[in-house]
């Protein structure tokens, strides 16, 4: 295949797609400079926090116990600590320490009740209602067996999606090929009740599907040598700021090509038929993914994103880097806060949030068309379907706020909500603040109206 063949290939397959914008190539001598479109980004914490070092106040909260069953979240319902509604200034926690350089950039939510049902495991509707979230009254109206309908990512995708590659794009950082659990543990994205929008788990799959490297390898071999080439000819024809632009892009590409290489590596080396996630360091499987997630939507290619850091439950061992000398079980932990037994769950709780502040640092750093930052074009969502991994509650849900909004959204600061507030008024407020004209979404009630500026 000669070089105009490959590159008649490269656009007819629609990898042009993946170069960020470049004024040189559309006359941006004319003064005019397109607005970027409004991405939102959700991100899931599995098995709840440690609410002792992660709410402010809560400090000194009892630790809670162990309590199992389909009924357990409701019998600590009457006791929980009330919020003195308002907005706080931010208050940083031991849990939110790792997010101190990001506190401007941040808002916590407070208040926020998800609905649930009985007869559906704990964990399983902690990760399937957390985006969909009907009431069991409208579940019953419906005849769905679960408060579960289309979630609020496919319903905005929906709106915002329509000229994107990807109307909306699923990713998961759960790295066991052998399913452990059902459906509802593993997917908070869903097309309607009992249809998921399956999530893509694999570094390579996920970087095959971005830069279509699949179809790529079939005809010219490797996708990243090809794009490269064909940029260096580019090069010629745009301006000093507009090179290093491209020089940027191009190197970050092949960055990621390289990393999914060396995770593909450390997999294979191990001595078992299908590698777990065990095997994998979770700050580099997690931060590699959401690196390819920001291309995706610095790319255009979607506007709308799911991040799952974690499925529910699973009882998976995890190999927390930098944190714990081997894999952890997660979801035990959870179970066993007795005495300083919290403590060591925390740990994974600050992890994560660490990898929040990563994912708001590249966001940050990522430039667009009008040179603004990826962030400040971002409503980025990262919060948990359980309220406590022990107790199962489905009430006062950890919840973090952040990005820019286009300038719509007003951060820094705590937001404390009248308890018992549905959370998905949240939602209702995302869509709103996403440009989308609706009055209500699943169970809502009302809108969060102090998180706008």
């Amino acid at each position: 295949m000669n070089r105009a063949d490959r590159r008649t290939f490269l656009c007819g397959g629609g990898a042009t797609m993946m170069l960020p914008f470049l004024p040189s190539l559309v006359g941006a001598d004319s003064g005019e400079t397109r607005r970027p479109a409004m991405k939102l980004v959700i991100m899931y914490l599995p098995n709840g926090i440690v609410r002792r070092c992660f709410f402010p106040g809560e400090e000194e909260g009892p630790i809670p116990g162990f309590v199992g069953g389909f009924n357990a979240d409701k019998l600590l319902k009457d006791k929980r600590r009330r919020n003195s509604t308002g907005v706080f200034p931010l208050k940083l926690t031991e849990t939110l320490q790792p997010l101190a350089g990001q506190a401007g950039d941040i808002t916590l939510v407070t208040g926020l009740d998800r609905s649930f049902k009985n007869g559906q495991d704990v964990h399983a509707q902690g990760a399937s209602c957390y985006l969909t979230s009907v009431s069991p009254e409208q579940a019953a109206e419906k005849g769905w067996r679960y408060p579960n309908g289309r979630s609020l990512d496919q319903v905005i995708g929906d709106e915002v999606g329509k000229d994107c590659v990807y109307r909306t794009l699923e990713i998961s950082t759960n790295g066991y090929r052998s399913p452990k659990e059902d459906i509802y543990f593993d997917n908070i994205s869903w097309y309607g009740p009992g249809q998921i929008a399956p999530s893509i788990k694999e570094p390579r799959k996920l970087y095959k599907r971005l830069f279509m490297a699949q179809s790529f390898r079939e005809h010219v071999g490797n996708v990243t040598d090809l794009v490269l080439e064909d940029a260096r000819d580019l090069r010629l024809i745009l301006g000093k700021e507009d090179r290093s632009t491209l020089d940027e892009f191009m190197t970050s590409v092949r960055d990621l090509e390289l990393r999914v290489d060396r995770l593909d590596k450390l997999a294979a080396s191990a001595e078992v038929a299908a590698p777990g996630s065990d095997i994998l360091p979770r700050g580099d499987y997690i931060r590699l993914m959401a690196d390819l997630m920001i291309a995706a939507l610095r790319m255009d290619l979607t506007n709308v994103s799911t991040f799952m850091i974690g499925p529910e439950r699973w009882s998976a061992p995890l190999l927390y880097e930098g944190v714990f000398d081997k894999p952890q079980d997660h979801h035990s932990l959870s179970h066993n806060q007795f005495g300083d037994g919290y403590k060591k769950l925390q740990k994974i709780d600050a992890f994560h949030m660490g990898q929040l502040a990563y994912v708001i640092d590249r966001m940050k750093a990522v430039k667009l068309v009008d040179g603004t930052s990826l962030l400040e074009n971002t409503v980025l969502t990262c919060g948990a379907g359980l309220g406590d991994g022990a107790t199962h509650q489905f009430f006062d849900l950890p919840m973090i706020v952040a990005g820019g909004g286009q300038g719509k959204l007003k951060q820094g600061r705590m937001v404390a909500t009248k308890n018992g507030t549905p959370h998905t008024n949240l939602w209702l407020t995302v869509a709103q603040l996403m440009g989308l004209e609706i009055d209500t979404f699943a169970d809502s009630k009302g809108l969060v109206s102090e998180l706008w500026t």
